[in-house]
């Protein structure tokens, strides 16, 4: 798979073999856009025209277009864990939401 980015939306690309065909899927939001091209020209239009039909259609129905991820989200883990992060964040200086970012930055780099 590859990764695409237009207007601060990122997508994920397959080839299809046997339809020679690529295809994508916009990840960093709930709505559901997706786009296909034959090239990488074709795809790279197909993204930004389908990004462009959903901001489109959101103003058409009155709603707010859905935006990538704000950056905040709530994990529910067990105790015994929560302490343990906790203790890490506090043994390296730091608060327990930067901890946890630069753990989860760290994990999928």
């Amino acid at each position: 798979m590859t990764m695409m980015r237009c207007k601060g939306y990122e997508a994920l690309v397959e080839y299809d073999e046997e339809a020679d065909l690529f295809h994508g899927e916009v990840i960093n939001l709930r709505d559901v856009i997706t786009f296909q091209g034959r090239s990488v020209d074709e795809l790279k239009q197909a993204l930004s025209d389908s990004i462009d039909d959903y901001l489109a259609f959101c103003v058409e129905r009155g709603e707010e277009p859905e935006k990538p991820y704000s950056g905040q989200f709530v994990v529910r883990v067990e105790p015994v864990l929560h302490r343990a992060v906790v203790s890490a964040a506090k043994r390296a200086g730091i608060s327990l939401n930067k901890w946890v970012a630069r753990t989860l930055e760290r994990a999928t780099a």
